[in-house]
């Protein structure tokens, strides 16, 4: 056990991902963050724009990604070939030795398909998060190399699921939290959680578990954000230290809105 070492799991949101000067921006920022790290890529944002170019139909159900087989394949060649492997060769480049993952390999994220009923999400997965074990990830930390995951998993079956980013990092962020005190940051395009959507000046900076059941009924938290604060709290629940949610550009001042149980 490594409790007493504090660890900071970072989720990138794809709106960030598909931004060249951002992301060179916040990639520049993670390097500079002190102490043990890994990093979680969205890219949804990327993956959308490609399906329109192939003329692949992208539905959403409730902020989350319907997966057939073609859009599968799309998406695993999107988050876990192009955007993994540049975000990758844009750490190198800045001196940040980073190995680029998904949840298939060395088997880090066993998931199973999300039952089909109420809404069949097609090859979607949620990790089984007890059967996640963080010591071969440790053993990277531990020797400075930084893992960076894609949003790809599989189901022990031969199937690769297409899985929620945030939720990736939240499961990361709770199997290492056996090991590690652990931080969660999910950076993205605005300032926190926000009382208006349209005022960045709107920054709600503190909510407990009865706040957001709150802010949700009235519909201030709603779409993506939903499930971003699901899996926020139940990371608490199952063990993470603490949980940020801030705009990308403030990951070394963490600044953001802090979600407490």
């Amino acid at each position: 056990m490594i409790l007493h070492n504090s660890l900071s799991v970072v989720k990138i949101g794809g709106n960030i991902v598909d931004n060249p000067e951002a992301l060179t921006g916040f990639l520049n920022d993670f390097h500079q963050l002190k102490g043990r790290k890994l990093l979680v890529h969205g890219g949804g944002v990327m993956a959308s724009k490609m399906a329109e170019r192939l003329g692949i139909k992208t539905k959403m159900v409730e902020g989350r990604r319907v997966t057939d087989a073609e859009t599968l394949q799309l998406v695993t060649m999107v988050y876990a070939g192009w955007i993994n492997k540049s975000i990758v060769a844009a750490l190198q480049k800045i001196g940040c030795n980073a190995i680029g993952l998904s949840g298939v390999d060395a088997n880090c994220i066993p998931s199973e398909r999300r039952n089909p009923e109420p809404i069949d999400f097609g090859f979607v997965g949620d990790p089984i998060t007890w059967k996640m074990d963080g010591k071969l990830l440790s053993t990277f930390i531990e020797n400075d190399v930084i893992p960076v995951f894609c949003a790809i998993t599989h189901d022990g079956n031969g199937s690769l699921l297409n899985t929620n980013a945030d939720t990736v990092a939240s499961s990361l962020a709770v199997a290492l939290s056996k090991h590690y005190r652990t931080t969660l940051y999910y950076c993205f395009e605005k300032e926190g959680v926000l009382r208006d959507i349209n005022d960045k000046n709107s920054l709600i900076p503190l909510i407990n578990r009865e706040a957001f059941i709150q802010l949700k009924g009235q519909g201030v938290i709603a779409d993506g954000m939903i499930p971003k604060l699901d899996n926020s709290f139940n990371a608490i629940q199952e063990g993470v230290s603490e949980v940020v949610i801030l705009h990308a550009r403030n990951l070394l001042k963490k600044t953001g809105t802090r979600l407490i149980g």
